[in-house]
Order: C-alpha cells, then structure tokens, then sequence
C-alpha cells in the first residue's frame, strides 16, 4: 500500500484557497465546486475538523463566497498576495500550531494558488488530499494538468464525498445522520 493515504478525522485541517467572489464567474463549473467545497465545510463544521481560509489580493478578487463563509462562521481568513500561501508570513506557522499533518484542499485557481500551495505544503512535511471536484480553474485542461503534476508530486487526489466517508467512519449514529442530510 506504498502511497495510500488514509484520510484521518483527528489530522485534518480543511483548507479553502481563494474561492472569491469576483473570481468565480471566470471559473468553469463553479456552481459544482461551490457545492463539493460546501459539503466539506458543513462535514467539517459537524465532525470538529479545523478549517483555514485563504484569500488572494482582496482588492481585486473580492472577499470569499458568503455560503462557504456561512458554513464555516469562526473560521479566519488569510490575506495572501503570493500564489503559494506558503509564502505569506505567518501561514506554514498557523497550519504547525494546529497539529494537523493532513491537509484538506478546495478552492481555486488548481493550476495556480492550488497547484503552488500544495507543492510547498509537501516540501514542508505534510500530506495533501485535493478534492478534485472542489477545485477549479478558468480553463478545465489547466485543472487537469494540475491534479496531474499534485499526483506526480506525491499529492493525494480524491473527491468531497469518499474525504467525508473516511472522516465520518461509521453508519447509524447521530453524527452520521447529520453527515446524510450534507451529502445528499
């Protein structure tokens, strides 16, 4: 099983890179990756999982879509203007204080802030899982390159629904039945 990551409920950090509100009209499929993004943060509001928001040049890009800001109420917003989180001050140091070593990713644009961000995450020690139906970008091959060269890179790419199963681990309990109504 060389390479199999196990998505763990207890490791996880949901992170959402720049789904804003200027942007997403040039982003193809948004209204699905809305979605896919909203399930993850719903779950990871129900299931406990700490989430982490990223917003690329305000000024320009708007602020994050108000439905994911609403699913996700006490989660901060990091104010970027490199394509690579990383690279901000203060980012790499608020994802270690979390002690979360698996991190979660949704958001836009996947061949640039995804794609960038990711790669440096792995060069710091932790593991990615890409929701592939929770990321976009204006061109689709663009997307389709980037999951590419995420995998290639040692990346995990997987979707909304098997992350919320493998966080949520068991059927008929209450938990679960909160989780149901999400995903249907």
């Amino acid at each position: 099983m060389d390479g199999f990551v196990d998505v763990k409920l207890t490791n996880s950090l949901l992170l959402i890179i720049d789904l804003q509100v200027k942007l997403a009209p040039a982003i193809s499929n948004f209204d699905s990756i809305l979605e896919s993004t909203l399930k993850l943060a719903k779950a990871s509001e129900v299931l406990k999982v700490p989430s982490l928001i990223t917003e690329q040049y305000v000024a320009g890009l708007g602020l994050t879509n108000a439905e994911v800001k609403h699913a996700l109420p006490d989660t901060p917003s990091f104010h970027k203007t490199y394509f690579s989180a990383c690279a901000e001050p203060g980012f790499l140091e608020a994802l270690k204080i979390s002690g979360k070593k698996q991190i979660i990713v949704a958001g836009t644009e996947a061949h640039v802030c995804i794609l960038q961000t990711c790669l440096e995450l792995m060069q710091n020690g932790f593991e990615v899982i890409v929701a592939s139906d929770a990321v976009g970008s204006r061109n689709p091959a663009h997307k389709k390159i980037a999951l590419a060269q995420l995998k290639q890179a040692g990346g995990t790419i997987s979707c909304a629904e098997i992350i919320i199963f493998q966080w949520t681990k068991k059927a008929a309990t209450p938990t679960f039945k909160k989780i149901l109504s999400i995903i249907k």
